[in-house]
């Protein structure tokens, strides 16, 4: 038994490498992998990468400045305000990946913890966990988050990604459960029952490193939805606001000046949509790797 269990792991760690040789042949996989570090890059230093076009301050904004089209001190032109665009997108590069990244964190978290009890464990804990997630997808998405948001005192980027995580996290959580359900079957799962292993160790030792691939997978998709969320829930006059510096909060000041300041929205809009479709591709890259049939 033994034996077997030890060539089941074996097994899967082949596999394992299988995932990483197909992907890393795939050009879209590093495409969108060199284009999300280098968003990780103006995200962790926007004021330097700013300074060496311009004005590396967001928030000096000259009124003499206002509506300037683009130009060799403001590459991106400046805003309503005289505030330089391009410091305003690359600052705002840090608030929106941050609410991307912190929501698909927390939602992994809880459909990770709540997925795996629901479908190792079955019975009773898989009812009660079915059900919530039930009472939770009834809810529109876009909708129970402003209904939420505009009962809050206070909406910063913290509150807004726990509040999208918890309307989130129930469609990752099902897609767990069915990857724990379907790996909890496998002969080298029962021959660990067998040895006598305990549920902690077989959970966190041959469960969930054989469960996850497809949950992460769709959580680096998820990433760019919560982005694209963030945007219209702020554009809609709902998600951040003032000091919060975001892509959608440019957006929807540029929206009243689209006539007199086109630039004003189109430099936001082509860093969200950049972003968006990066992860978008890096989740299909992951996705098709992991994917039998996808693989060659």
């Amino acid at each position: 038994m033994t034996e077997q269990l030890a060539a089941k792991e074996i097994s899967t760690t082949v596999s394992r490498r299988g995932v990483w040789t197909t992907v890393r042949r795939r050009p879209q996989f590093w495409i969108s992998l060199a284009a999300l570090i280098l968003l990780l890059l103006i995200a962790a230093v926007p004021g330097q990468i700013a300074g060496f076009f311009g004005e590396s301050d967001p928030r000096v904004c000259p009124l003499v400045e206002s509506n300037q089209p683009p130009s060799a001190g403001h590459p991106f032109g400046t805003d309503i305000q005289g505030c330089d665009v391009m410091a305003n997108v690359l600052h705002g590069t840090r608030t929106s990946l941050f609410i991307g990244l912190a929501t698909t964190s927390v939602c992994l978290v809880v459909a990770v913890t709540l997925g795996t009890i629901a479908g190792y464990f079955g019975g009773l804990a898989d009812r009660i966990i079915a059900r919530l997630a039930d009472v939770i997808l009834g809810f529109p998405f876009l909708l129970g988050a402003i209904v939420v948001l505009n009962s809050v005192p206070e909406r910063t980027p913290l509150i807004l990604s726990l509040v999208l995580a918890f309307f989130a996290w129930p469609t990752l959580a099902r897609l767990v459960r069915s990857s724990v359900r379907s790996v909890k079957e496998r002969e080298f799962v029962q021959a660990a029952h067998a040895v006598g292993f305990s549920h902690a160790r077989i959970i966190l030792g041959h469960v969930l490193p054989n469960s996850l691939a497809p949950a992460l997978a769709v959580a680096t998709t998820m990433v760019g939805g919560v982005i694209v969320a963030e945007a219209t829930l702020t554009f809609l006059g709902v998600g951040l606001t003032q000091p919060s510096i975001s892509w959608g909060l440019q957006l929807s000041v540029a929206q009243g000046y689209f006539q007199t300041a086109i630039h004003t929205l189109i430099f936001p809009s082509i860093l969200l949509t950049a972003t968006v479709l990066s992860l978008i591709a890096l989740g299909d890259a992951l996705r098709d790797a992991l994917d039998p049939k996808g693989r060659s």
